[in-house]
């Protein structure tokens, strides 16, 4: 009987242990003449610095899904930082608000570097990451902002892109492109063509880049999300979730980390 109790008492021990030990906290962050509100996420069990990710939000802003995925990344042994690219945390509650909100990011890529770069060094400055080990994932909106981030030469290991936005005015050019890369994309994504996609990866292989692109059948946009659906029924947009895609999409992620960490 003592012996069962005790073995029960570390259980429940245990059990709180691997629940506690994920750290989340909010910091607040200046860059582009703004202040951003991100989430900074780790897991305090580990004493060695680990390799760190960004997580660049939807085009709705940053909120409690980009948090969450920050959350994943620490019970997976990787500090994250969910970035707010929008400024003071706002969030959109109408697609034509995010469109606007989104818009004025993509339309000034100066600003857009330098708030990428201000989360990173809040990142960095965490104390528990390793800067040379700097990674970056992003969705929709933020899956094309972490590609242009790679275009343009950011100093990252690597960045995946989950049905992210492929387009852009200034191509990849060869040997400036750090980043490896991996996209994971729904095959039946309307906001993204077939021509798009084609473009991409003639992009791609025009600049030379060590890249990976993973196309999911029977998977529209924003698979990943587990409200897409509530937000496509909502505002009567092409958005459906895709358990499947999202784990296998997930999965190559950890595979793309274990490579471009070695």
């Amino acid at each position: 009987m003592l012996r069962l109790i005790i073995f029960t008492l570390s259980f429940f021990i245990f059990s709180y242990n691997v629940e506690a030990k994920v750290v989340g906290k909010e910091v607040s962050y200046e860059g582009d003449g703004i202040t951003m509100k991100g989430y900074l996420a780790y897991d305090d069990e580990f004493k060695e610095k680990r390799p760190g990710i960004l997580v660049v939000h939807e085009w709705w802003g940053h909120n409690s899904y980009a948090r969450k995925r920050a959350d994943m990344l620490a019970k997976l042994g990787y500090p994250a930082i969910a970035v707010d690219m929008y400024g003071d945390g706002k969030q959109a509650n109408h697609p034509d608000e995010a469109g606007k909100f989104s818009s004025a990011v993509q339309n000034n890529i100066e600003g857009a570097t330098k708030r990428f770069e201000a989360a990173k060094k809040v990142l960095i400055d965490s104390g528990v990451v390793d800067p040379d080990k700097i990674a970056a994932i992003g969705y929709c909106f933020g899956g094309g902002v972490v590609l242009h981030m790679a275009r343009f030469g950011e100093d990252l290991k690597g960045v995946v892109s989950f049905h992210g936005s492929l387009g852009t005015k200034t191509p990849a050019q060869p040997g400036k492109v750090k980043a490896k890369i991996l996209v994971c994309h729904g095959a039946d994504d309307p906001f993204v063509s077939p021509e798009a996609v084609e473009a991409f990866k003639e992009e791609m292989e025009n600049a030379k880049v060590d890249y990976q692109f993973i196309s999911y059948k029977d998977t529209m946009h924003s698979f990943t999300n587990p409200d897409a659906d509530s937000f496509g029924k909502k505002f009567n947009l092409p958005l459906k979730y895709n358990k499947e895609s999202d784990e296998k999409s997930w999965k190559e992620m950890q595979k793309f980390f274990k490579k471009i960490f070695e």
